[in-house]
């Protein structure tokens, strides 16, 4: 019964998400993934994971595991059988004093058992004016837990506009999730070279500032 009603609750959240944003995928010349991978994206709205898992074709998507926090995903009955039950994600606790698991051990243990992954590397929402704010290590130490795993680079535009900060009611826009080529970590790629190559692929999707004359 819980998985039967857990597999309508992500339909429901699927056609509404839909509904709210009109959302578009644009994928790249290389097309769909052909095999679990690890899509980064642009951190500004509470329904950023939301977004990329709804746009996912269905096949893409039972295996995608959004990367969340623990304490809020567990903070009440509702909140943890959505975050574990429909959307199946990878709870990461942000308290180090209260981890029992390692972050990256939760993620490649993950990955090993065939799931793409949707993280965030900002590591928190982006309430700034910079387009992107400068990314955490783990996406680094993720990459380097598995080198051959693909790293997708997905641009998220105008879904902090859909939900702002402060709103519980969502404001019809259209959204699109725009996802760019396949990335792999370089042999003996350094930390910072690594990050900032990332950041760049990403930034390299995301629509061009007014008056930049580009």
């Amino acid at each position: 019964m819980t998985d039967f009603i857990a597999k309508a609750a992500a339909a429901t959240i699927v056609v509404f998400a839909r509904a709210v944003t009109a959302v578009r995928a644009i994928w790249s010349e290389e097309g769909l993934p052909s095999r679990p991978c690890i899509y980064f994206a642009n951190h500004s709205s509470h329904g950023d994971f939301v977004l990329v898992w709804a746009v996912l074709p269905p096949r893409l998507r039972r295996q995608a595991r959004p990367v969340a926090g623990a304490e809020y995903w567990l903070k009440s009955p509702l909140t943890r059988f959505i975050g574990s039950d429909v959307f199946n994600a990878v709870l990461i606790a942000r308290d180090r004093d209260k981890r029992t698991e390692d972050p990256v051990a939760q993620m490649t243990s993950a990955i090993d058992a065939g799931s793409s992954l949707i993280l965030f590397p900002e590591g928190t929402r982006n309430q700034s004016d910079a387009r992107l704010l400068p990314f955490k290590s783990g996406i680094f130490h993720l990459a380097a837990a598995r080198p051959d795993i693909e790293l997708v680079p997905v641009w998220i535009n105008n879904l902090n506009r859909v939900m702002p900060k402060g709103e519980i009611v969502p404001i019809p826009l259209i959204c699109t999730v725009t996802f760019g080529g396949a990335l792999r970590i370089k042999p003996d790629e350094t930390k910072d070279a690594f990050l900032e190559r990332m950041q760049t692929a990403l930034l390299a999707l995301s629509p061009k500032p007014a008056g930049s004359g580009e």
